[in-house]
């Protein structure tokens, strides 16, 4: 970790910056919540994984690993998401995800780039305007949080994804698990 908030503790995570801007994050985990675990033709375990994606692309290790745990709660593989970070058109993931991975690649990378044909190629693989758009708020949400994260100096993550217990796992696939968090990190949603 970086000493980037000196008011801190010395291995600082996610939760400690819930629990010193409490008020300033509640808006956000309804917002998180909403977008990660509400009705959407992207599944829980897809959003996840853009998650994990977005995050490994923008080299924000805390988020990367602990998005991996949470696709993993809904049975992506953590060798999958690592494929993708090699090449989205090799790894094992549904061909009709490959253009949505691709989209949120070049939106994170190269977000003035974008063309219809970025868009075009998302819906001839089957996937409908309001799923893109969740693919979006998905992508956007996670370059927000790995800013959050960098820019406070949250940068490791200690739990080797592959090693979460089940009991870990359970918690991470309640519909809540975002709101939950927030709550037990003295952040109240109204």
């Amino acid at each position: 970790m970086k000493n980037l908030f000196p008011s801190l503790p010395e291995n600082a995570t996610l939760s400690s910056i819930f629990s010193t801007f409490p008020s300033k994050l509640a808006p956000l985990l309804d917002y998180m919540n909403q977008v990660m675990r509400e009705e959407s033709e992207l599944t829980i375990a897809q959003r996840e994984m853009i998650a994990a994606y977005v995050s490994g692309l923008n080299a924000c290790t805390y988020c990367h690993g602990s998005h991996m745990v949470h696709a993993r709660a809904f049975g992506i593989e953590v060798a999958a998401i690592e494929a993708l970070m090699d090449d989205v058109e090799t790894a094992p993931v549904a061909p009709e995800l490959k253009p949505v991975l691709n989209y949120v690649a070049k939106l994170t990378q190269s977000p003035t780039r974008m063309t219809e044909a970025d868009a075009a190629a998302v819906y001839e693989a089957g996937w409908s305007e309001g799923a893109l758009f969740d693919a979006i708020q998905v992508c956007g949400l996670f370059n927000m949080m790995n800013r959050i994260l960098e820019g406070t100096g949250i940068t490791e993550y200690n739990l080797d994804p592959k090693s979460a217990g089940e009991d870990q796992l359970q918690v991470l696939r309640s519909k809540e698990c975002y709101r939950a968090f927030g709550r037990a990190n003295g952040v109240s949603q109204t």
